[in-house]
């Protein structure tokens, strides 16, 4: 590597690492004091910078696998998630965290590429409850709304049992994941996007996390030229060509290649026009119900939103537009945009990576801002205040 290299990567370094601008900032969202609502013992294992030379090392946490949280009503169609404790000695947060992989609404599961965040955020206190929804073509959207909000409803059932307050439960999660942690979030009350058995229940969060979350599907699928596939012959759209995995990957992988749902194949990977009944033309309805941009109202809970400045799958524009409608109806929301950083940044080599170093940094933050004490509480209202005055 030669000095113009170094110093390419040190001014790469310095640029992503840089705190959220002004109107995303965690001093907007939270006021000014908002380090001060952090107790000292939860700063314990928190990155001390927004990039280090590698994650640092934690307890080990306890992890159980392959969790039966719901079964599809009519059928025995069981639905699964990972649960992360805390580690013996690390005093309980009382804050669970649900998560949801990223998809493309159609392939990859829970345990992909997570295990570096989730140890940092178990070290911490928090309970992690990794979900794996339901995909396409098993269900649409709204039947993995309705897993999520399946998954949340468990987490507060079994509160005692696993030592969290069921007001402390935080939804997110990363691409299509986020995308449905903000649907549920924004539509906790909306019957619509409530299954039946979950009806009068309390599916709110107390916040959401989206990492490059897709927010607004018609501008994804302009976004990603999925009308170069969907709208060229109406009456025959064209197939992407296969796409073949190369033997070394397939190997490397293992059994995980067929658990991602790798061998698949990648040609319907993200496809919308199958998914809402056609292109954005014919359903601009269901492109329209489907985004989260679109149900945005005041009673949303704080949201967390990090996306890569150049992501080439999911448009940092509806992000930046999704930010400015929470600013309208004065929702408290913590926007990272990071520079020359594309989609998944947190899942590449993240011990390594200075994109997901500064993630994590976000992310253990803000789920600490949700941990609910008597003094907290005070200070909350009094920044509730701060915050209607400066947006």
């Amino acid at each position: 590597m030669g000095m113009y290299d170094v110093l390419t990567f040190m001014i790469y370094i310095i640029r992503v690492t840089r705190p959220p601008g002004a109107s995303g900032s965690f001093e907007n969202a939270f006021g000014l004091c908002w380090e001060a609502r952090i107790k000292t013992a939860q700063k314990k294992y928190f990155l001390t910078r927004r990039t280090v030379f590698k994650l640092p090392a934690v307890p080990d946490p306890r992890m159980e696998q392959h969790v039966v949280f719901a079964t599809i009503p009519g059928t025995d169609r069981q639905l699964l998630c990972d649960i992360w404790q805390p580690p013996e000695n690390v005093p309980p947060s009382r804050l669970a965290f649900v998560y949801l992989h990223g998809s493309a609404f159609y392939m990859l599961d829970k345990d992909c590429g997570t295990r570096p965040l989730f140890r940092q955020l178990a070290a911490q206190g928090h309970v992690i409850m990794d979900v794996a929804y339901r995909l396409s073509p098993e269900t649409d959207i709204m039947g993995m709304v309705n897993d999520v909000k399946r998954a949340i409803i468990w987490m507060k059932e079994n509160a005692a049992a696993y030592g969290i307050n069921p007001h402390q439960v935080v939804v997110g999660g990363g691409s299509a994941g986020g995308h449905l942690a903000l649907l549920t979030a924004y539509t906790a009350d909306d019957p619509l996007f409530t299954p039946k058995e979950l009806e009068g229940k309390d599916i709110s969060t107390c916040a959401v996390i989206s990492l490059y979350g897709t927010n607004d599907l018609k501008a994804i699928y302009y976004h990603t030229n999925q009308q170069l596939t969907t709208r060229s012959t109406p009456d025959r759209p064209k197939k992407a060509a296969p796409v073949k995995m190369p033997e070394w990957i397939k190997k490397r992988m293992g059994k995980d290649f067929h658990r991602l749902g790798m061998d698949k194949g990648f040609e319907n990977a993200g496809a919308l026009a199958p998914l809402l009944g056609g292109h954005p033309d014919e359903c601009p309805a269901a492109y329209a119900l489907f985004s989260p941009v679109n149900h945005v109202h005041p009673g949303c809970p704080p949201t967390l939103l990090i996306h890569g400045e150049h992501d080439i799958m999911a448009p940092v524009t509806s992000t930046h537009f999704l930010q400015a409608r929470l600013a309208e109806e004065k929702v408290p929301t913590v926007a990272h945009f990071l520079p020359q950083t594309d989609h998944a940044f947190d899942l590449v080599v993240p011990n390594l990576s200075p994109a997901a170093h500064t993630a994590f940094y976000d992310v253990e933050r803000f789920l600490a801002l949700q941990i609910k004490t008597d003094e907290n509480k005070k200070r909350g209202l009094k920044n509730t205040k701060q915050i209607s005055q400066t947006i």
